[in-house]
């Protein structure tokens, strides 16, 4: 599976390590290219995954820069209760708003 931002790979991982929570499919840490992606600091706590991590999508190239605010979301620590719930360890999973398409 493969998440696109604006003609960028932002992540791509074998199907089979996708999370799905919710409606959204989370990428594993390791298959971000992190360079991409820059820590926001939009507060959100989830009643029952815990705190969240919001991150900022941003290429620049020369004199052009591109922005998604609050393009994607993780978990560092998510409660145990909800690594429980969801039936898999989901620390540092990513998840992608509107803006990102997944592709198969």
């Amino acid at each position: 599976m493969r998440a696109l931002w604006r003609d960028h790979v932002v992540a791509d991982t074998p199907d089979d390590r996708i999370v799905e929570i919710e409606g959204n499919r989370y990428f594993p840490p390791d298959s971000l290219d992190r360079s991409m992606f820059h820590a926001s600091p939009t507060p959100y706590t989830c009643p029952w995954k815990g705190e969240c991590q919001y991150w900022t999508l941003r290429h620049s190239q020369g004199d052009v820069h591109d922005e998604s605010i609050d393009a994607a979301w993780s978990y560092p620590t998510p409660l145990h209760s909800a690594i429980e719930r969801v039936g898999v360890d989901f620390s540092g999973y990513v998840a992608f708003g509107d803006e990102v398409t997944i592709l198969p």
